[in-house]
């Protein structure tokens, strides 16, 4: 609608008032339950420990092993700390981390919505402390969970082109982003929440990511469905686009009860793509069995009425048995 539509006095008001319609509207689209959940007060505090460090001199290492201990194991000597304060490397990284991470706002934002979330459905879950810090691209620990602190290392999400990941391959660098930081921390405390399988057929190891996922999606309504398992937009829709033939194939070759060691890797562990030994494989994404397993508990939670604890408890036969579950075609 143009200002030359609304010249009249009437056209005028009427203009107005959709205008408060619409912004009504815009202001009105979140649902109860997410004005009830945003409504649930709690504090958190982000200790930007990796800035701290990065700014120190070696003057300053008394002071920073007394006021951040858990950065300092007593097994290790001073010249440790000396040489990475000194270390050109390190004052390079945390250059770059203070660049992608200039202030910690928008991090503070969507943390307190997923523990707003979590808080929800787990009304134990406490506030962890948090603090941010470098690891050296340590990839196979960007969140710490232990206890009540929660450490994430921000030099693991600075963007999958970043100079510091050449040499690591492409199929986890592409996780290597800011967006991927709250999907990490959901995954960690899902993992607590969910037991692993006692069986170890490939069924119940891709119900156990299943679960893992349907509780990221209740934390997280916001986040698109290729961020929460961690594919690219043209990976989540292949695996939409061929998820009826995908399970039948698992279907046709007895692959569901099998307690085959070779399936975990070629379905369900992060890989460059799922190994179906066809041509499809290139073009699929890797852990396959976790999107497949999602679906699965996903159709349990819209045919069944049962809470999230205890469907969280079920063991693999019984949520499968009960899933109704049927691949879109």
């Amino acid at each position: 609608m143009t200002l030359n539509t609304c010249q009249t006095t009437s056209t005028m008001k009427y203009c107005f008032f959709l205008l408060l319609i619409l912004t009504g509207i815009g202001c009105d689209s979140k649902s109860g339950l997410e004005k009830e959940i945003e409504a649930i007060p709690l504090d958190i505090t982000i200790e930007r420990f990796d800035k701290i460090f990065g700014a120190a001199s070696v003057s300053d290492l008394p002071k920073l092993k007394q006021d951040f201990p858990i950065f300092f194991p007593e097994q290790f000597a001073d010249s440790i700390w000396i040489a990475r304060i000194n270390d050109t490397l390190q004052q390079q990284l945390h250059e770059e981390v203070n660049k992608e991470f200039p202030n910690e706002l928008e991090l503070v934002e969507d943390l307190m919505s997923l523990f707003q979330h979590i808080k929800y459905y787990f009304p134990q879950f406490k506030t962890p402390i948090v603090f941010t810090t470098t690891s050296d691209v340590d990839y196979k620990n960007k969140v710490i969970l232990t206890g009540d602190l929660l450490i994430i290392s921000l030099d693991t999400y600075l963007g999958e082109s970043h100079p510091f990941y050449e040499g690591i391959q492409q199929y986890l660098v592409k996780n290597f982003r800011a967006s991927q930081i709250i999907p990490d921390v959901a995954n960690e405390y899902a993992g607590q929440m969910v037991s692993p399988p006692r069986q170890r057929s490939l069924l119940a190891q891709m119900l156990y990511y299943g679960k893992l996922l349907y509780l990221k999606d209740l934390w997280l309504p916001e986040v698109p469905d290729a961020e929460k398992i961690g594919y690219t937009e043209e990976e989540i829709n292949w695996a939409h686009e061929n998820e009826i033939d995908m399970w039948r194939y698992f279907v046709e070759n007895e692959l569901l009860y099998s307690t085959d060691a070779k399936l975990q890797p070629r379905f369900i562990n992060p890989a460059p793509f799922s190994k179906f030994y066809l041509e499809i494989d290139n073009e699929s994404p890797g852990m396959i069995g976790r999107y497949l397993g999602w679906q699965i508990v996903k159709s349990y939670m819209e045919n069944n009425s049962t809470s999230i604890q205890q469907m969280l408890i079920l063991d693999t036969d019984e949520l499968f048995n009960n899933s109704k579950y049927k691949p879109k075609k």
